[in-house]
């Protein structure tokens, strides 16, 4: 039997009390008003309260609330700081952790998947989690064959949690939209719906995984361990020691903080050209900072784990992205809005002034124009509120815009991973990473002048 809390009533009524205490607070923040109150006060008042009861109820439950909170918590950085502060550590829980499996329910999944003898396929089995997540768990251990293994255990019942929630979550969708500025939630739902049955299928987990790991093998600055063995509900991985990437937000140094931003801007890039894969889940809870020699902070590596959602690019990332970022750059507003038209982004039913679109993207692909950026929670409030205050040019064009569904992963893990950086702290040459990487960012023919053996 499950140990989630799987009953509808149970899951139902913690997750149903989120929109009748959004509806209380907001007649209160009504009456506050009429006697004179800011309304700004108010406001902010108001989405710290709606904030803090949002993450409490995320926090007591798995599935889908549990992976719904996590996607948020990356956000984060988007929300004011009188705002932010107080749930800001209930956030980096949600990213590392949630309740565990009892044992005896830990022991009944691996003897049902891998035999009654389970045990003797271990040297060592710690029965206390090292890590909890939204639809599995993760044990220590040591393979017979001696190698340090990390277990993960799928929850029973996880799937059924994982759809009940999000469905819940969704009729609400609109009066959680508040809590991240300029971000609209109901997309961020339907998306993680409709990745629930591949999350929840190990074996495509493991082959995404082996996939990196064997590309990455001999990488001088990501390590992805190998997988040891896959079955239904039980994923067995190589274990990585190393200091969680929530860890370095908390207090990691400056050193740390910029190895780790341009390590993961590296991966973000570079995964997709090499691997045709896009890890989709980028948490920090997914991140490890792993020393990787005797000189220093230099030297660290970044280990990357749960590639449970991926997005498979075959040939990297779309040339388009490239192509239009460059195109921003060179400040080519035509051929920018020429190519937004023909991917999709504008509807042919819309007619927009190119200039317009052209003053709407600049400030978001600022990190881009200079050598070397410095991601800020600061950085990323002012394009938030930018584009979600009714009186700005920005949210009256952003609105005509449009995203593509083959755009959508795409788009969700940058600004998922913007948001990580800008929680880190870092500063971050991306646009080396660009140049590297990404497909259409660099004119052939400047690559063609360049390189002599192009024109040999």
């Amino acid at each position: 039997m499950s140990d989630l809390p799987r009953k509808a009533v149970t899951r139902t009524a913690k997750l149903a009390a989120l929109p009748l205490g959004f509806a209380g607070r907001a007649t209160w923040g009504l009456g506050k008003r009429i006697v004179g109150e800011s309304a700004d006060l108010v406001g902010r008042e108001l989405q710290q309260r709606t904030a803090e009861q949002l993450f409490k109820v995320l926090g007591e439950l798995k599935g889908g609330a549990m992976k719904f909170g996590q996607a948020l918590s990356v956000f984060e950085s988007a929300l004011p700081e009188d705002v932010a502060g107080p749930y800001r550590a209930a956030l980096t829980k949600l990213q590392e952790a949630a309740p565990p499996m009892p044992t005896r329910t830990v022991h009944a999944v691996l003897a049902e998947r891998l035999g009654e003898d389970w045990h003797e396929l271990f040297l060592e089995f710690e029965d206390k989690p090292a890590a909890a997540a939204s639809i599995g768990q993760v044990h220590r251990g040591v393979w017979h064959d001696g190698r340090e293994v990390a277990v993960k255990v799928q929850y029973p019942g996880a799937g059924e949690a994982l759809l009940s929630d999000l469905n819940q979550l969704s009729r609400f969708a609109r009066l959680l939209g508040p809590l991240v500025p300029g971000m609209d939630v109901k997309p961020l739902i339907t998306e993680l719906k409709d990745r629930v049955s591949e999350e929840l299928d190990y074996s495509l987990e493991a082959q995404a995984q082996q996939a990196h790991a064997g590309e990455f093998a001999d990488d001088p600055d990501v390590v992805v361990p190998d997988v040891v063995h896959q079955c239904e509900q039980i994923l067995i991985t190589e274990w990585i020691d190393g200091v969680p990437l929530s860890e370095v937000i908390a207090d990691g140094t400056q050193e740390q903080r910029d190895r780790a931003g341009q390590l993961l801007a590296r991966f973000l890039f570079s995964g997709p050209a090499r691997t045709g894969l896009l890890h989709a889940d980028p948490h920090p809870g997914n991140f490890r900072l792993l020393p990787g020699g005797p000189d220093g902070d230099d030297d660290w590596l970044l280990g990357v784990l749960d590639f449970g959602t991926v997005d498979r690019l075959a040939g990297g990332l779309p040339s388009p992205i490239g192509e239009s970022l460059r195109m921003t750059l060179d400040g080519e507003a035509e051929a920018v809005y020429e190519l937004l038209c023909t991917e999709g982004f504008v509807k042919e039913t819309i007619d927009l002034d190119p200039d317009g679109v052209l003053d709407y993207l600049l400030p978001i692909i600022e990190p881009a124009k200079v050598d070397a950026f410095t991601f800020t929670r600061g950085w990323m409030r002012s394009l938030a509120a930018r584009i979600a205050d009714p009186r700005s040019p920005a949210y009256q064009l952003g609105k005509q815009l449009n995203l593509p569904p083959a755009y959508l992963l795409i788009h969700r893990v940058t600004l998922s991973t913007i948001g990580v950086l800008c929680q880190l702290g870092s500063t971050v040459r991306l646009r080396e990473e660009l140049e590297e990487w990404l497909p259409g960012f660099v004119l052939e023919e400047a690559v063609d002048e360049e390189d002599p053996a192009a024109e040999a």
